[in-house]
């Protein structure tokens, strides 16, 4: 069993970044890496100033080597499996992935960047397109879409406020609700008055060749020629490894599972943190996991500050 500083559960962007932050501030870090990326079907990301264009794979694989250089940070493949209370600190239990042995070490802090699960809706070959022809991030990824016949597809009630943002970066928008109610009559009247048709049948095929998506076809034979798209995927919080924590202590998430904290990570449990998607509102661009993870590094080093003068300030009145 090892001791850490800070074990960082997540080895994503904001787990990275907070690593390579606390380690640089003379604390052991340990980096826990399911290597289970929400992103994985992405093949380049865009907005990460020096980085645009690059492969998320690639971004996280330059993280990794960027902490490990550091003598006092290690990044491990492993899934965690527990988090509990260990006297004043924790216990964190993982199981190796990738060959990586099984792990547990214990820690005085515990950041969480662990992310989400991410589900897309139930539409045939839509695997086969995401990350390629269809992408959830507008913001990542629709200039490179700008001035297609792009289809919005999802089964969320903000499917139509979707729809409104994709118009920045195309006048030709078709919703599909693939079957479902998620576009109210009011929506419905709003978007046709700017050009966007809102389908309500289910969409039973995507179509498309070697070169990408060629069309949407519906239930009732109908096909939509698209050759582009953005889906509304739904996202879960898979926090089961902070169960046993939860027993002792009441971890404060909103209404979606993810974690409540303050401006600066800190959760409702003393010594917890959590930044990145993990986090409301959820789903972020990777540059901003990666830079709220840094303003949560300095709550960090603010806690250890208040802990280490009260300490001092103990030892003098004794």
């Amino acid at each position: 069993m090892t001791d850490w500083d800070v074990v960082v559960v997540g080895g994503g962007p904001a787990g990275l970044s907070a690593a390579l932050n606390l380690v640089r501030a003379r604390l052991r870090v340990l980096v826990l890496d399911s290597n289970r990326p929400r992103h994985s079907a992405t093949l380049v990301s865009h907005g990460f100033l020096t980085r645009d264009g690059v492969s998320p794979l690639e971004l996280r694989a330059l993280g990794r080597a960027e902490v490990d250089a550091y003598d006092d940070a290690d990044v491990a493949f492993a899934l965690v499996t527990s988090v509990e209370r260990d006297g004043d600190g924790f216990r964190i239990r993982a199981t190796g992935v990738r060959g990586a042995p099984d792990r547990d070490d214990t820690a005085a802090r515990v950041l969480v960047t662990s992310g989400l699960a991410e589900k897309l809706p139930d539409v045939p070959a839509l695997r086969a397109y995401y990350g390629t022809s269809v992408h959830s991030c507008l913001t990542c990824d629709g200039f490179d879409k700008s001035g297609q016949p792009l289809a919005v597809i999802g089964e969320t009630p903000d499917l139509a406020s979707i729809a409104w943002r994709t118009l920045q970066w195309s006048d030709d928008v078709v919703v599909f609700t693939n079957g479902t109610p998620a576009v109210s009559e009011e929506e419905r009247i709003e978007l046709a008055a700017v050009g966007v048709r809102v389908v309500d049948q289910r969409i039973t095929a995507l179509e498309g060749d070697r070169s990408g998506l060629t069309g949407v076809t519906l239930e009732s034979g109908e096909t939509v020629p698209r050759s582009g798209g953005f889906v509304r995927p739904t996202w879960t919080a898979a926090l089961g490894y902070l169960d046993g924590l939860t027993a002792t202590a009441a971890l404060e998430t909103d209404e979606l599972g993810l974690l409540r904290t303050d401006a600066f990570g800190r959760t409702s449990v003393p010594g917890l943190y959590a930044a990145g998607d993990i986090t409301p509102p959820g789903p972020q661009q990777l540059v901003v996991a990666a830079g709220q993870a840094a303003v949560v590094v300095g709550g960090i080093l603010d806690d250890i500050a208040t802990l280490r003068r009260r300490s001092s300030v103990a030892d003098a009145a004794s």
